[in-house]
């Protein structure tokens, strides 16, 4: 008998739902939320409230999509934190009510786990390479910049992480700062492939240890442009791609720089990257240098599977399931954790 998975994410602003039949995807959907673009960032009320009008849908779609019917599912897999609480409580009490409706088990999903798992996701005849235990992966998003060490589906072990902004915030930050809009990630990424990457130096942090710091770096980057716009008040205008260029090639530095010295440490060369920043351009290029440099095996995600969406929840509660790893229908969501 078939084993299939219905996986629902609802951690931020992106409303998902995707199935996974016997380890393999069928559908995955998601339906964003255009409403935060004019605040400059996630409006956590509004966030709630779309997840509200848009959850039905989507999993109408995402099974729809499968061919599968409501009454085939083996299990529900749903994101229980970390994320706002407000559109966590949206997921979380769908898939509560979708399972005890049809007297199915509860799988809960840490977020961060399932970004990593996001390498398992398998999809209808293709045969990716996926990475063996253990491995390293870079998960680099706006909330979160950790190495950590994967050492099976299920024991993860964070060896750093950022003691105050994570890359992806620190990134939107500087483009906020810019002027240039939300979210700033795939602004900047653009603007950077038209830049020159040394035209300007920004402070980077010491710190010791894996940990990652990149609070120093935004202000470094703020006072710089007050600085610059004093001489010239078109200075930003008239120097954005090298702007970008610049702050992508030093949060790409940074993050190289501790994840190397993690691969030497513990003598591992299969090395990972997740999460949202996990798109960017000049970072991707970075793991394929470092490929070539250091004889990594390395592995990226398909861009879909980058920013937050369903497929990986259920890839991870699909592994759970298979150890009957099932949670009660009480457990409440989390808006903050660690792996």
């Amino acid at each position: 008998m078939s084993t299939i998975i219905l996986g629902i994410e609802s951690s931020c602003d992106d409303t998902s739902a995707a199935i996974i039949k016997d380890g393999v995807l069928l559908s995955n959907i998601v339906a964003g939320q255009a409403v935060h673009e004019s605040y400059g960032g996630v409006v956590p009320e509004l966030a709630s409230r779309a997840h509200q009008q848009n959850i039905v849908p989507v999993v109408h779609e995402a099974l729809k999509k499968a061919g599968v019917s409501k009454d085939e599912i083996s299990a529900v897999a749903f994101t229980r934190g970390p994320g706002l609480m407000g559109s966590l409580l949206v997921g979380v009490s769908f898939a509560k009510g979708f399972a005890r409706a049809l007297d199915i088990p509860l799988i809960d999903v840490n977020h961060l786990k399932a970004h990593v798992l996001a390498h398992f996701i398998k999809e209808k005849d293709e045969e990716a390479e996926q990475p063996e235990f253990p491995f390293l992966c870079l998960l680099v998003s706006g909330g979160n910049s950790q190495i950590i060490l994967v050492k099976s589906y299920d024991e993860m072990e964070v060896l750093g992480q950022t003691i105050d902004d994570a890359a992806g915030e620190a990134i939107d930050k500087c483009s906020k700062v810019m002027g240039l809009g939300y979210p700033g990630g795939p602004i900047i990424d653009k603007l950077a492939r038209q830049g020159n990457p040394k035209a300007y130096t920004f402070n980077k942090p010491h710190i010791p240890g894996l940990d990652y710091s990149f609070s120093g770096l935004k202000t470094s980057f703020l006072y710089s442009l007050r600085d610059w716009i004093k001489e010239d008040p078109d200075f930003i205008e008239n120097h954005k791609q090298d702007l970008a260029a610049s702050l992508e090639a030093t949060v790409v530095e940074i993050l190289m720089d501790k994840l190397r010295k993690a691969a030497k440490q513990y003598k591992i060369n299969q090395v990972a990257v997740a999460g949202g920043v996990s798109a960017n351009t000049g970072l991707r290029n970075a793991f394929h240098e470092h490929a070539r440099k250091y004889g990594w095996k390395i592995f990226i995600p398909k861009f879909g599977y980058t920013t937050d969406n369903a497929a990986m929840i259920a890839i991870t509660g699909y592994f759970k399931y298979l150890n009957k790893d099932f949670c009660s229908i009480d457990l409440p969501a989390y808006s903050r954790v660690t792996l």
